[in-house]
């Protein structure tokens, strides 16, 4: 009940968390030789971290001795990033693009943050009756 109440923004949240640290790694390499910039595909990571499948494909194990996959989120991970003008080094990050993309992250981060303040203070106001 309590998810159903809270909605997608806890999930949006922890991912738009792992996307930020992505980001900020991508910042600080920025000058590092060989580099290649990361980013995290976020509408489906959260599709998978919600349980929502767009394709309704769910990956399941049908012998014991596959792998656990169900805590795993295989859309989180981190895929590299196509350059528009790699450096003579082999680094692909962009600042500015970066730096874009990081701005655009932390708002959506701190909109989800928001919202979901709002959503528990609302419960707790219907629980003390308010």
């Amino acid at each position: 009940m309590l998810d159903q109440a809270l909605g997608l923004h806890p999930h949006a949240m922890s991912v738009g968390a792992k996307r930020l640290e992505t980001l900020a790694a991508n910042m600080a390499n920025a000058d590092t030789p060989g580099y290649k910039a990361r980013d995290i595909d976020f509408r489906a990571a959260l599709a998978a971290v919600s349980g929502d499948g767009t394709d309704g494909v769910a990956m399941r194990a049908s012998h014991e001795r596959h792998f656990n996959v169900a805590g795993q989120d295989l859309a989180m991970q981190t895929k590299y990033r196509i350059p528009n003008h790699p450096s003579l080094d082999g680094n692909t990050v962009d600042a500015q693009l970066e730096q874009a993309a990081f701005a655009d992250a932390s708002v959506r981060y701190q909109a989800s943050l928001d919202f979901l303040a709002g959503r528990i203070d609302g419960l707790r106001k219907a629980l003390r009756g308010e």
